[in-house]
């Protein structure tokens, strides 16, 4: 270009609207050029979707970049395919690749979510996809083992959630140069883990996943060498021996998560130089010995859950400098100390905090009242004792609150306390209070507290007096336990008025009168419709329960979703008949009215109680047959009602007669499987009415017999002795034979 035309084109004025048209222009040049989709890529799409029953993808234009799902580059070549949550499902048995081999820059493959099935294609299902960076099968049914190895160019894998079995090769890992996450939670693998994974392959590796699966044995040394690894999960394994020492060289660990496994031994002070770490995830193990005394180094951590192991020892006071923790559960080992010397006001991010069954002794630490995030607190089982402080009501977030199972007094004012706590929907106070009246009367005028109060638990207190009134007010309620306690008096009516209350335990106390009727209209065990308008959602920290049969073990529950609907009204001294009533209840899966002065008939009702599962009416004065219609509770797992005056035949069904003998005995006129005492063809015995009318019906036969021989003879002899009447008598004969034969 010549100087004149430098300068003409220095001096040429800017015009936007020109500028914006050649933009435009430009823009669509290269838009076209990006959706020009080749033949044989489209083929490779088409026959890829023919492997697969499906709904209908939009896969209809020319252009294959313009399909749903796809991804294109600048050259107009597949990178991206993204098919997740499309309800696709496999046509055979194999999910094979071959149809995207062709697809030579797809760098993307995204099939979560579906409800494929079937296994990889053993002939290198991954390593075939050479560009591959991302794979992610989860969420599907795919099952079967994994093929040799990954590509060189894959950097992240996920195949959780499906039915994938076997050991993981140690070749798999061996080409995988660049993998930074490999995801394989919730399938059925077995075998080792490979942890050398960094040793084999790649050192980019930041994320680990084996949990819910069945590995076993012991973590081999490897890990040390990940040293960009953030997040080790094993747990939910089969998983034992003591970890491995070069875990700690791992320093870049944010996350070890390895519960629900049978590792033993102690918690090395080794564990201090992972100064990354925020959640350590230790509980359900069998580790021992003491907790690091320095573990306040670790001032990062968020999460510590150490509960249900063997830890045993005092809390190290350094823990305090770990300001960040936002969860703390050291339940279920053997700690001891005085729990009110520690200074839990440096934490203040703590949420939740959960110490149960311990050794811990003193009174309620004053210094958690600092802790103004404080969500759900468990103290319970331990050796505590004194009062509940009016300074707990600063925690204007607390939720959940457990302290049962302690030396607690004066249960009124701790009502009157807990009262104004307006957040509060979990409150578990069993086993305390011991042998205190029940909060009632003037102590409680004037209530109007406890307004999101859904669990109330003050089971085995050893209370007196009656079902307090204060407690018709909780409109919220959705449980409530207030069994083995002293309570008298009889039930009141307004218990069937709450609305969302569908577990009522008054077993083991002196309750008097009868089941009143009203009990039968609570509207959360009376329809599942009314039921699932109901979101429970999910607790702050689970909470412990066990249902009142034999032989009955503890069970834990996250959400009250999962709880089932019950009424427990055994060992009382309640009276009367069974309400007819109780028929209107569908949700209801446990009915106990044992040991009572419960009267009358079984009502034939009962049996609409469809989802029952247990039922026990023993030890009552019930009178006449098991109703033949209870043999459609198909659910029916426990059934009792020996020692009443049942009398009949047990009714056939596969439930009833698979329960044992001890179900029905002390009814001393009850028969049939699976009882010995078979019912007889007819019921009672022979009185003398029986005998009479069998005497007066032998007596007619004779007589019959008698009279027919006399007149046989009689005939027979005038026919013999007298000629004329015999001539007669052929006679007759003749003339019948020959009006037959007409």
């Amino acid at each position: 270009m010549s100087e004149k035309q430098r300068n003409m084109l220095r001096v040429l004025p800017y015009h936007p609207i020109a500028h914006y048209f050649l933009l435009t222009l430009l823009g669509s040049i290269l838009s076209t050029h990006i959706h020009a989709c080749t033949s044989s890529e489209s083929s490779s799409l088409l026959s890829f979707a023919f492997t697969l029953s499906s709904p209908s993808l939009n896969w209809t234009t020319m252009d294959c970049c313009q399909w749903e799902g796809i991804t294109c580059d600048v050259a107009g070549r597949v990178t991206h395919l993204h098919l997740s949550s499309k309800g696709l499902k496999l046509k055979g048995g194999i999910f094979s690749s071959s149809p995207l081999r062709n697809l030579t820059h797809l760098t993307h493959l995204n099939l979560s979510h579906n409800s494929l099935y079937g296994s990889l294609d053993q002939a290198g299902f991954i390593l075939s996809l050479g560009p591959l960076e991302v794979l992610d099968l989860s969420f599907n049914l795919l099952s079967g083992e994994l093929p040799g190895s990954l590509s060189n160019n894959i950097r992240m894998v996920d195949l959780s959630s499906n039915r994938f079995h076997g050991a993981i090769p140690s070749s798999f890992f061996q080409q995988a140069k660049n993998l930074t996450r490999f995801n394989v939670t919730n399938n059925d693998f077995s075998g080792y883990i490979p942890s050398s994974i960094c040793v084999h392959s790649s050192s980019l590796i930041r994320l680990l996943d084996f949990s819910h699966n069945n590995f076993g044995g012991n973590l081999s040394r490897g890990l040390g060498n990940c040293s960009k690894l953030e997040v080790f999960r094993a747990g939910y394994n089969n998983l034992s021996g003591s970890l491995p020492e070069d875990i700690y060289y791992a320093t870049a660990l944010e996350e070890i998560a390895i519960p629900a496994n049978s590792f033993y031994g102690g918690i090395s002070n080794r564990i201090l130089n992972l100064t990354n770490l925020a959640i350590l995830d230790l509980y359900l193990n069998n580790f021992s010995g003491m907790l690091p005394i320095d573990i306040g180094k670790l001032s990062k951590l968020k999460v510590l859950l150490l509960h249900s192991n063997n830890l045993e020892g005092f809390l190290p006071p350094s823990l305090v400098n770990c300001t960040n923790l936002m969860e703390l559960n050291l339940g279920f080992n053997l700690l001891k100390g005085n729990i009110s010397a520690f200074n839990f006001s440096r934490l203040g991010e703590l949420r939740k905090l959960d110490f149960m069954s311990n050794h811990f002794t003193g009174i309620l630490p004053i210094s958690l009242y600092s802790c103004k995030s404080l969500r759900a607190i468990r103290l319970s089982l331990n050796n505590l004792e004194g009062q509940i402080q009016p300074e707990i009501v600063s925690l204007k977030h607390l939720s959940f609150l457990s302290l049962s199972g302690n030396r607690l007094t004066n249960v009124t004012g701790a009502m009157n306390i807990l009262k104004d706590c307006r957040h509060l929907t979990v409150l578990i106070l069993s086993t305390t209070f011991i042998g205190e009246e029940m909060p009632d009367g003037a102590h409680m005028a004037d209530f109007n507290g406890f307004q999101n109060l859904r669990i109330l638990a003050l089971r085995g207190c050893e209370l007196t007096g009656q079902i307090p009134i204060w407690f018709s007010k909780l409109k919220k309620l959705e449980i409530l336990d207030v069994s083995l306690n002293r309570i008298t008096g009889s039930i009141p009516t307004w218990l069937g008025t709450f609305p969302m209350l569908f577990s009522i335990n008054l077993g083991s106390n002196l309750i008097s009168g009868e089941i009143p009727k009203e009990l039968c209209t609570l509207p959360m065990l009376l329809s599942e419709q009314t039921a699932a308008q109901v979101d429970h959602g999910y607790l702050e920290l689970p909470f412990f329960a066990s249902q009142a049969v034999p032989d009955a073990s503890i069970l834990q529950f996250n959400s009250l979703s999962y709880y089932p609907p019950s009424i427990f009204l055994g060992n009382n001294s309640i009276s009367g008949n069974i309400p007819t009533e109780i028929g209107k209840l569908q949700r209801l899966r446990t009915l106990d009215l044992n040991a009572n002065q419960v009267s009358g008939n079984i009502p034939d009702q009962i049996s609409n109680l469809k989802n029952l599962e247990k039922l026990d009416l023993s030890v009552n004065h019930l009178s006449g047959e098991i109703p033949p219609s209870m043999k459609s509770l198909s659910f029916l797992s426990y059934f009792n009602v020996s020692h009443n005056n049942l009398e009949g035949e047990i009714p056939k069904s596969t439930q009833l007669q698979g329960l044992n003998v001890s179900a029905f005995e002390g009814n001393l006129k009850l028969c049939g499987s699976p009882l010995l005492n078979l019912c007889e063809s007819f019921n009672g015995t022979d009185t003398d009415d029986d005998k009479n009318d069998g005497n007066q019906i032998l007596g007619f036969h004779i007589s019959v017999v008698i009279g027919f021989t006399i007149g046989l003879v009689g005939v027979c002899g005038s026919l013999l002795l007298i000629k004329t009447w015999r001539d007669a008598y052929f006679k007759f004969l003749n003339n019948v034979q020959d009006r037959l034969k007409c």
